[in-house]
């Protein structure tokens, strides 16, 4: 049976509260997911709340309600600790508003380059030096839609639990495996699966769609303030470049993941490349 907390005060709800830091965040292994949508994809993912926080008077429609009956009968399973909170309590505990009364606290996700070896992907995205949680939501949502097989994070500069993470991609953090490694891990690792690296780079050598991207492929995209390293600019089997007809000589992270992710769905639902085979040292 769910425990109601009333207080503003309250132990649990003030430990919450901390979660918005990262530093406690991986003290304790945690991070809170927030809103109807989300928390019920980490729950189709498999992923078993430890605690869930829910203001009955906001979970007004069906599928708000449909993962309150959800999370109650995960409660009566001994699965997990529910607790009803008031709204003036949820107000204090949600990062946003308008999210339809639930937060869970759930455990960090874990994805390694091993795992990720016996699903035989095909189709991967490598971004290095990530550095705000909106651009890697908004990529892992992008990814989840194209179909990509996971997300393998380099030297990335944000969080990848950071609760913004989670919201910005809408819940597809948890149906898109996100990997953690170095690039010099990632760089051996896909060398070994036999798997073709395209950097994407202003300075790239051919336009992206001149590039065959029908067979097993990672699009390796780098940082909005310093793109790409020396270090994947010279392992990358072809340089890319997305082209540019105004002022500007690139474009926001997340727009050039979607148009390079894309051109890999374009390319193989049997469009081709747009030009000559190339294959860049």
């Amino acid at each position: 049976m769910a425990i109601t907390i009333q207080s503003l005060q309250n132990s649990r709800i003030k430990e919450l509260v901390k979660l918005s830091r990262r530093r406690r965040r991986d003290e304790r292994r945690v991070t809170l997911v927030e809103g109807v949508r989300e928390a019920s994809r980490a729950l189709a993912a498999g992923i078993v709340p430890q605690e869930a926080y829910i203001c009955p008077g906001l979970m007004v429609d069906e599928a708000a309600q449909a993962l309150g009956a959800e999370l109650a009968r995960l409660e009566a399973a001994g699965a997990l600790r529910l607790f009803e909170v008031t709204p003036e309590v949820f107000a204090k505990i949600a990062y946003r508003g308008e999210s339809g009364g639930v937060v869970l606290v759930i455990p960090y996700l874990s994805h390694t380059l091993d795992e990720l070896a016996r699903r035989r992907p095909t189709f991967l995205a490598v971004i290095e030096g990530v550095e705000k949680p909106g651009n890697l939501g908004a990529i892992l949502r992008t990814a989840d839609a194209a179909g990509v097989d996971a997300v393998i994070v380099c030297a990335g500069a944000t969080d990848i639990h950071n609760p913004n993470v989670v919201r910005a991609s809408l819940g597809t953090l948890f149906t898109v495996p996100v990997v953690e490694a170095s690039s010099e891990e990632t760089i051996a690792w896909l060398r070994q699966q036999g798997i073709r690296t395209l950097a994407a780079t202003p300075a790239g050598e051919v336009p992206y769609t001149a590039v065959d991207m029908t067979g097993p492929v990672a699009v390796v995209l780098g940082s909005e303030a310093h793109g790409l390293s020396p270090t994947w600019l010279a392992a990358a089997d072809a340089r890319v470049y997305i082209p540019m007809r105004g002022m500007a000589d690139s474009l926001n992270l997340a727009i050039s993941a979607a148009l390079l992710l894309y051109e890999v769905v374009r390319q193989r639902e049997g469009e081709g490349a747009g030009g000559a085979q190339v294959a860049g040292g």
